[in-house]
């Protein structure tokens, strides 16, 4: 190469600032601009709307897909600031819709966020054909519209409103995405989720793009993982074996649910601040550690082990296993080359703690649902 060819200095770079560099380069803000892209923009509308449910300010939150191929997200929470600053009760939604970062939650054992901490819905805004937002606050009706995140004109009262809420719908720009089309099963296995995560949480996921077979669900789990185990397989004892514990010595709390189904598969779920850890981590190892401890236990304590035997192991622990493993932490720690994998060491042994301890007292107390399920596990030894 040149001399000329390689020069670099002041004049060769280009600063890329607030929403021209969200348009620029998409994906640094929302994965992708696919379908994960398209999913991520609605979480992130939805979140502080969820986020509502769980602070005890607001009950449900309902997501539309509309006719148009927008996005709609509504809650009936107290609604939004409108205009900038001057409020005590946090950042305007003027100010959330255009200054990057602005109202993003901390990241603590609350956090729903989806992978990309720390973005925000000015984000949805820039990369959205056309997005605007409504505000019912104070017995006002406020509007907000923009542009490829750009306002339309100033917020405006357009009258008076019943009750409270936010309203925001936005259609994501033809520019930017490679396919407009949102994946409703993508989208409601996610709420599903979050709702049987987050028990408080009352989810509506509509369909509206096809008005010859619109179609809706609901999604709110008052029981918990619990709920979720109970509809899943054909079960070899009765009982889900649920419970929630808090450890200061871990800064958060782990929810277990599992049951032992007639089936040869383990299906292990776990999550750390309700975002899937598909990798493991301490948490699930300090799961499967209390699961061996107190089975093994207990098998030898009845002499179904004789002291010579090796302890049970992981393949006949999990046959037929059906387990959610949840943990709430004020400060995660993940690792992976996509956030995957748990962490933080003192995980486990709360975890292993927990699960030994209270699986162990449910096998004492239901003497015949336990037989039921170390037969499992040793049928599953023969194998």
């Amino acid at each position: 190469m040149s001399e000329d060819s390689t020069a670099y200095d002041a004049g060769t770079i280009v600063v890329l600032l607030g929403l021209e560099a969200i348009r620029k380069r998409p994906g640094m803000f929302i994965g992708s601009v696919g379908q994960r892209g398209l999913q991520h923009m609605v979480f992130e509308v939805a979140e502080p709307a969820m986020d509502g449910i769980l602070s005890g300010t607001a009950g449900r939150v309902e997501i539309t897909l509309t006719a148009d191929g927008g996005v709609r997200v509504a809650d009936d929470g107290a609604g939004l600031p409108v205009a900038h600053a001057g409020h005590g009760d946090g950042p305007s939604l003027e100010d959330r819709l255009t200054v990057f970062g602005c109202g993003v939650l901390p990241v603590n054992r609350r956090s729903l966020f989806e992978g990309y901490p720390g973005v925000g819905p000015a984000v949805v805004n820039a990369l959205s054909e056309r997005l605007t937002a409504e505000v019912r606050r104070d017995g006002a009706h406020w509007v907000l519209e923009y542009e490829r995140g750009v306002a339309v004109a100033t917020p405006s009262r357009t009258g008076p409103a019943d009750g409270s809420g936010t309203t925001i719908t936005f259609r994501p720009d033809p520019e930017i995405f490679e396919t407009l089309e949102f994946s409703f099963d993508a989208l409601a296995e996610r709420f599903k989720e979050l709702a049987f995560l987050n028990r408080d949480l009352d989810i509506t996921l509509t369909d509206d793009r096809d008005p010859g077979a619109p179609r809706a669900v609901r999604f709110r789990f008052p029981g918990g993982p619990r709920d979720r185990i109970a509809e899943q397989g054909t079960p070899v004892h009765p009982d889900v074996i649920a419970f929630e514990r808090e450890y200061p010595g871990m800064g958060g709390s782990v929810e277990v649910a599992l049951r032992w189904c007639d089936s040869p598969e383990e299906r292990v779920a776990s999550y750390a601040n309700s975002r899937p850890t598909t990798g493991g981590g301490t948490h699930e190892v300090g799961f499967r550690d209390g699961l061996a401890a107190a089975l093994t236990a207990h098998a030898r304590e009845h002499r179904l082990l004789a002291p010579s035997d090796p302890d049970l192991t992981p393949a006949q622990i999990g046959a037929g296993l059906t387990a959610i493993v949840s943990v709430k932490l004020d400060h995660p720690e993940y690792g992976g080359s996509i956030r995957d994998w748990l962490g933080n060491e003192p995980v486990r042994a709360c975890v292993a703690e927990a699960v030994r301890e209270h699986l162990a007292a449910w096998l004492r107390a239901e003497p015949a649902q336990a037989a039921a399920v170390l037969t499992r596990i040793a049928t599953a030894g023969r194998h």
